[in-house]
């Protein structure tokens, strides 16, 4: 009976709510403050109560945030350290779908303008990280023109399609990475030769 009443009035002891939510990490796109006010309501429990996986949940529901660790700290506080998703590319068509460095698609809206020089990727629903890990194979063929790739596009018929960021659109075909990459440093070497033949700087490739 005493422990049952001291469980009793911990559970509804005031003194054990949750009177503060201090947040660490990663938080260049989401403040504290803001933070805070969009996931305490969503918070319930006191100290002893609270579901940590549900806390959990509802800060990795906040845009922009891939992960979040929730400790408790008595006797009314919650600690959160946030890892941001870092976006690498865009995904899709619009400004609001972004690709971080692991692959992953996420929507946070209309993006910041910091996103405005990442490269665009379009492929079919599941394939970000295949077209991402194209992209990293294949931007480094193209740097001895002093140029990047800005666009790469999985097709729905597996066909690839590289634009750099010149303007030029490179039709690659299908095939394994590796035939991919063939005919790209293909395609650099005789831009190279063609140019030097007609007196052109590689600023006309397109």
């Amino acid at each position: 009976a005493c422990v049952a009443a001291g469980l009793w009035w911990a559970l509804r002891n005031p003194a054990f709510a949750i009177d503060r939510i201090t947040v660490g990490g990663d938080t260049s796109h989401n403040s504290a403050a803001s933070l805070r006010a969009t996931v305490a309501p969503k918070l319930s429990g006191n100290f002893f109560t609270l579901d940590l996986s549900a806390a959990q949940a509802a800060f990795q529901s906040v845009p922009w945030v891939r992960r979040a660790m929730v400790q408790r700290e008595f006797p009314n506080q919650l600690h959160i350290t946030l890892q941001e998703r870092v976006p690498v590319a865009h995904w899709g068509e619009g400004d609001s779908e972004l690709v971080n460095q692991q692959g992953e698609v996420f929507e946070v809206g209309d993006s910041d303008a910091d996103e405005g020089r990442i490269p665009r990727l379009q492929g079919p629903d599941g394939q970000a990280s295949v077209v991402l890990s194209m992209l990293h194979q294949l931007n480094p063929l193209v740097a001895p023109l002093d140029t990047r790739l800005s666009a790469l596009t999985l097709q729905a018929r597996g066909n690839w399609v590289a634009e750099l960021d010149r303007g030029a659109v490179i039709e690659l075909g299908q095939g394994t990475p590796q035939e991919l990459a063939a005919r790209l440093n293909q395609f650099v070497g005789t831009v190279k030769e063609v140019a030097a033949r007609h007196q052109r700087t590689l600023d006309a490739v397109e």
